[in-house]
């Protein structure tokens, strides 16, 4: 795998729904280009992409995967996406690579949810994209079907430039519309022959349209089309390519992966209309204030952005690099934007699965693996210390779902924490914090099933077993009405003695004020020394909690009047007193629960909004409004209970099909309603016992 000239380059990433048959196509086009002399198997765990562990067991893709094949004298960076909802910053990390978007659809199954969320993250990005309907020697395989369902949803660009000969076990070729000849591989060797005489009316109709399509957007050809010249296909090929580079045209190609049929045309697709790195977009960074374009040059400053980090036991940490511009060699030294640091990239290495190449050198629009970086995580930009840019980010998914972790043997603390911490640099739908009101540490993901299986890394990469439990809402205690106290604290036990005497004043404040304290002795009742002390222990006891352990809030408190000893007073005595005030008003001034409410952003298509709806209410919740958005889907806004959402990413994911998303932040804090307030109680002293 030497170096490859930016424009034979194609960065193309494999998406689609789960099942669809992405890794054994990569497999197929690793294969098919003479990479491997036998197709590995998912169900075996032989394949090239899917080398970890936790893949084998569970039967998924858990990461993006580089197989890197050669067509020709061209490089197809394929980029092996999962299709299991809970790992789409994977897709994403794939996706701001790629230069094409290759969409796997079964034929058998059709367009499934995966695979339009995949089709609205490349539209997002306006990035081209091409379909392989897979999977039509199975049973039940219908072309035609999902066709139709491609153009019904992602509308009349859908192009399909191949046709399939034989149906389910029988299928054994494609019809090329563009070249009008049929390709079979009845002897597993592609095989050009005419068009099949009991498809032949079909597959003309098929392809004038197809022609249509293609010259209406070259306004010479159009013309020599009306007037009776029928373009050749390199003249429609070029033409496509255009329409492909655009994201105007989304080409339909078709066959098997586990069959190898028309893989090999798959593979001269992508070389011949694919888009190269050349025709992408130059990158917009941004340096202080200001912001500018870095066009993909291989003559130009070197640039790089980390898209994927892999943490390995044994090699340690291995930066995935996306060449922006510029050519990268071994040994040179760029410097970290985000850290200032400079880093000197020791080795060039190719990834093919778990297999590393070395190489020497590549050029932009490449990708390539660097291992050893120090400083270095996921999204960060490497440049000439001359030039400190930044590449914007793009936005991504957040982690939805979380649960609370400890370590299964006494004294790990730290070693789990270094061990999530890392897990969080190797995986962007991690994220780990440490929640200080309820004194646990959240791991947060994107689903059950990601979470499950960032568990078992800990338990494989790093040696750490843990034990998980509920998250817990960071419930707290206020007050509603005024009430008063003496806090009297007197202790004698020979010698110098404990004295103080603190007069108290609660009164409520506004959600969200907090915390005041009012010093308003007169006379000396409490010398002026004392005083922080008094308010010390105020904010003390209010953190440790009022009647039910949670931290007391919006509560202003007056000390006005107290009494003390010239000897045995001090600043244990008043905190002490202050204390015990506390606790006595705090009794007599109505103590309410408050709990947090989020604010949430539900986006559905029209026909779950409903289903929403009703769910909302169910949780407690308050809609503010609903809002339409791209492609009529409707966002439903909602104030609702945190306590009622911690489990809302599983259960919204099964009310839509997978198809809702939403989003969630903190918005204030409000009083439990009576009801619930005493159930929680109850259910609290319960677990106490």
């Amino acid at each position: 795998m030497g170096n490859v000239p930016s424009g034979k380059i194609r960065n193309v990433a494999l998406v689609g729904h789960g099942g669809s048959g992405k890794t054994t196509l990569a497999e197929a086009l690793l294969f098919a280009t003479g990479a491997l002399s036998r197709l590995g198997r998912v169900e075996d765990g032989t394949t090239v992409s899917d080398f970890e562990p936790e893949e084998h067991a569970h039967g998924i893709s858990i990461s993006l995967a580089m197989t890197p094949v050669e067509f020709e004298d061209t490089r197809i960076n394929v980029i092996d996406a999962p299709g299991y909802a809970d790992f789409v910053n994977e897709v994403e990390a794939a996706l701001s690579v790629a230069d094409l978007a290759v969409l796997v659809v079964s034929a058998v199954e059709g367009v499934e949810v995966q695979t339009e969320v995949a089709w609205r993250l490349a539209a997002r990005r306006n990035l081209p994209r091409l379909v392989f309907v897979n999977k039509l020697d199975r049973e039940r395989a219908d072309f035609e079907r999902t066709l139709d369902q491609l153009r019904n949803l992602f509308g009349a660009g859908i192009a399909p430039l191949e046709l399939p000969i034989g149906h389910e076990a029988d299928f054994h070729g494609v019809a090329d519309l563009l070249t009008d000849t049929a390709i079979t591989y009845s002897t597993g060797k592609p095989v050009t022959e005419a068009i099949p005489e009991d498809m032949a009316e079909m597959e003309h109709r098929v392809r004038e349209a197809l022609v249509e399509g293609i010259v209406v957007a070259d306004d010479e050809l159009m013309e020599r089309y009306l007037n009776g010249d029928s373009p050749t296909a390199k003249e429609l090929q070029v033409t496509l390519a255009h329409g492909v580079a655009s994201a105007s045209v989304f080409p339909v190609v078709c066959g098997s992966a586990t069959k190898a049929i028309a893989v090999d045309r798959l593979a001269a697709f992508i070389a011949e209309i694919g888009p190269s790195p050349l025709e992408r977009a130059p990158t917009v960074v941004t340096a202080g204030t200001e912001t500018r374009e870095v066009p993909v040059d291989p003559s130009g400053p070197p640039l790089a952005r980390v898209f994927k980090t892999i943490t390995d036991p044994y090699v340690g940490r291995i930066s995935l690099l996306h060449v922006l511009s510029g050519t990268l060699r071994a040994d040179a030294t760029l410097t970290n934007s985000r850290t200032h640091s400079e880093e000197k990239l020791h080795s060039l290495q190719m990834l093919r699965g778990k297999e590393a190449h070395p190489i020497t050198e590549v050029q932009a629009g490449d990708v390539v693996a660097v291992p050893k970086l120090s400083d270095v995580r996921t999204g960060d930009t490497l440049a000439p210390k001359t030039m400190p840019v930044l590449v914007r980010a793009e936005p991504s998914a957040v982690p939805v779902l979380s649960i609370a972790l400890k370590p299964r043997a006494k004294g790990d603390e730290d070693k789990l924490m270094t061990a999530l911490h890392r897990l969080e640099e190797e995986d962007g739908g991690i994220l780990v914090r440490r929640e200080d009101e309820t004194h646990q540490t959240l791991l947060s993901g994107m689903g059950d099933t990601h979470l499950q299986i960032a568990c078992e890394k800990l338990r494989r990469k790093y040696g750490v077993e843990v034990e998980t439990e509920p998250v817990k809402v960071p419930y707290r205690e206020t007050i509603t009405k005024q009430a008063e106290a003496e806090g009297k604290y007197k202790k004698q036990t020979g010698g110098h003695g404990q004295f103080g005497v603190c007069n108290l004043r609660l009164e409520p404040l506004n959600r969200g004020s907090g915390f005041e304290f009012v010093d308003a002795i007169v006379g000396g009742a409490i010398p002026r020394q004392f005083i922080p002390a008094v308010e010390k222990g105020l904010l003390e006891t209010m953190a440790n909690g009022g009647a039910c352990g949670f931290p007391v809030v919006d509560v202003r408190v007056t000390c006005y009047d107290g009494k003390y000893h010239s000897v045995d007073s001090s600043e244990l005595s008043f905190k002490m007193a202050a204390a015990l005030g506390f606790k006595e008003a705090l009794q007599a001034a109505g103590p309410v629960l408050l709990e947090p409410i989020s604010r949430l952003e539900v986006t559905v298509p029209p026909s779950y909004q409903g289903d929403v709806l009703g769910d909302l209410n169910s949780r407690r919740g308050r809609v503010l409004g609903t809002e339409s958005g791209d492609g009529g889907e409707q966002t439903v806004v909602a104030l609702v209970p945190t306590s009622e959402l911690a489990r809302y990413a599983t259960d919204l994911r099964s009310l839509t099909g997978g198809r809702g998303r939403f989003s969630m932040v903190h918005e204030r804090y409000e009083i439990v309603p009576q009801p619930l307030a005493e159930r929680l109680v109850k259910q609290l002293e319960a677990e106490k016992v």
